[in-house]
């Protein structure tokens, strides 16, 4: 299915680089709030002119173009800045999982050969630096700018790497954004490495401006809204559909630190925030919220979501409850520079819910089995070609050829389910899915059958080997709040909802599941647990 139906209005000529679009918001929405963290309160255009600041910055720390600068830190002005001075002074950004413990962050610097890195050594009680100094050498990695909290030996400041820029004229800066195209390198961003070693998926300016220019005009983000960035800075949502797609439309970023209902909450209150994403977990927890009442959340307009599991009484809820205007989902993933496909804002529930929407404009997808397409409504891996892929993983011809066929089709290694309209659903990913007695089982599909128990706030299940099945399901629950429920009640439920392959052999009650940075469940975290126990 080819992506052409999104395009409801025909976009406007855009500049195909993100410092192009950096000097387009400057110019378009100058005076308009640009960004808010804490008493930072800047227009568009003093945005601009502090990217500018430290981009020349770069160029008097010798960052040349094709350069890649890493930035290891939550999301603080800071970050945005450091970034797209990256970009316009033409080098490569490779941002860093700020969950990442120092061996981690030293394999993805050694990785991709960053030359110089920002971060900071006050978050959350973790101090990147030190945690840096006890890993593996990194041998191309010739700098440490700490953007906040205490300065360590051997690394700078930030006011005193923005001082280096002090005798690089604004010429020098303008001249390296003019020579970026849009089949440049702008970032490399490493997968999640749950498969293996993490690999580096370089994007492009072009693809990036072009992909979130769509999704901003899918979702309906304009000037005047105020976006709270909960998803984090480092990953392609909190970049891309975050600071890309405000600099896009005019929409105030307002960086969220690190995510807990009560300051979410709070934040929307005072700040009149218009905009929230996130994963169904974030909406779930808010609308559980003991004290929800206590918060006027009347601002709120339009929320973006996506997961195999989005429940359709979450998205009534989110409408009726929140009072959201705009509820849509999508499906992307890093490979494909963070988006597929996505919703109309008009879709019902039910659509909004169930499927992923459909592809982008210029985008094709398709749902195949053994390299044939499967039938309407039957699973199959789902592949996608178009001008969103990545260029290819950095320094890893091997797995780029892996990853992506002689046709130009990216295997993108989740299994999905297409409509007769072109609507995807991802119903799981390949390796997720279990074999109970020589019945595939896809976790989705059963954590979606259990949230429609009114005790269930959210679900998570896994696969576990069984010496007599093969595999069996284990299934992880958090209560909604206020309620209560017996596991073995649970299960005589679901013995009435679904076949008996699916239903869990075992259910634990939890508080909480464990989530990623980006909201994402740790599957590997709870099979694990299940596994031991």
């Amino acid at each position: 299915m080819t992506g052409d139906n999104l395009s409801e209005t025909p976009p406007e000529e855009l500049p195909l680089t993100v410092p192009a679009i950096v000097e387009r918001a400057a110019s378009r929405f100058g005076t308009l709030e640009g960004l808010v963290e804490g008493d930072l309160r800047i227009t568009f255009a003093e945005l601009a002119s502090r990217v500018d600041v430290a981009a020349r910055a770069m160029v008097g720390s010798r960052v040349c173009p094709g350069d890649r600068v890493a930035i290891w830190a939550p999301n603080i002005s800071e970050w945005l800045f450091a970034a797209l001075g990256v970009y316009r002074a033409g080098g490569v950004l490779v941002p860093l999982n700020t969950r990442f413990k120092g061996e981690e962050a030293a394999y993805i610097l050694q990785t991709s050969g960053a030359r110089m890195l920002f971060t900071v050594t006050d978050f959350l009680d973790a101090n990147y630096v030190e945690s840096l100094s006890r890993a593996s050498e990194v041998p191309a990695l010739e700098e440490i700018v700490v953007m906040r909290g205490d300065v360590q030996p051997n690394t700078i400041s930030w006011s005193a790497f923005l001082d280096r820029g002090a005798d690089v004229d604004h010429s020098v800066t303008a001249a390296r954004a003019d020579e970026l195209g849009p089949d440049d390198v702008s970032d490399i961003l490493f997968t999640s490495g749950t498969t293996g070693a993490p690999k580096g998926a370089m994007l492009t300016h072009g693809a990036t401006v072009r992909a979130f220019d769509a999704w901003s005009r899918v979702v309906g983000l304009r000037d005047g809204d105020r976006y709270l960035i909960v998803n984090p800075f480092f990953h392609a949502f909190g970049l891309k559909a975050g600071i890309v797609a405000s600099l896009l439309t005019g929409a105030t970023i307002v960086p969220h630190l690190v995510f807990d209902v009560p300051s979410v909450m709070k934040r929307i209150v005072e700040e009149r925030i218009t905009m929230l994403p996130g994963p169904p977990a974030i909406y779930q927890t808010i609308l559980d919220h003991p004290d929800l009442g206590d918060f006027d959340l009347s601002s709120l307009r339009l929320a973006v979501t996506g997961a195999a599991t989005v429940p359709v009484e979450m998205i009534r809820r989110m409408r009726s409850e929140l009072a959201f205007e705009t509820v849509v989902t999508g499906y992307g993933l890093t490979e494909a520079t963070g988006i597929v496909t996505m919703c109309h804002h008009d879709d019902d529930p039910e659509t909004i819910a169930t499927t992923a929407g459909c592809a982008i404009p210029g985008v094709e997808v398709r749902v195949v089995n053994d390299g044939a397409d499967a039938d309407i409504g039957n699973p199959g891996e789902v592949i996608v070609r178009g001008y969103n892929l990545m260029l290819g993983f950095f320094g890893n011809p091997s797995a780029t050829a892996e990853a992506i066929d002689e046709q130009g089709w990216l295997h993108t290694g989740d299994i999905g389910v297409l409509d007769e309209r072109g609507y995807l659903k991802i119903t799981d990913r390949i390796k997720d899915m279990f074999i109970v007695g020589g019945f595939n089982a896809y976790p989705a599909e059963i954590e979606n059958l259990m949230m429609s128990h009114p005790a269930i706030g959210q679900v998570a299940v896994v696969g576990i080997p069984d010496h007599r099945m093969g595999e069996v399901g284990v299934a992880f629950v958090v209560p909604r709040a206020d309620t209560a429920i017996a596991p073995d009640e649970l299960i005589a439920w679901c013995r009435e909802q679904m076949a008996n392959y699916k239903v869990p052999r075992r259910i634990e009650i939890v508080d909480a599941l464990p989530l990623n940075a980006s909201g994402k469940v740790l599957k590997f975290v709870l099979r694990e647990r299940a596994t031991n126990e």
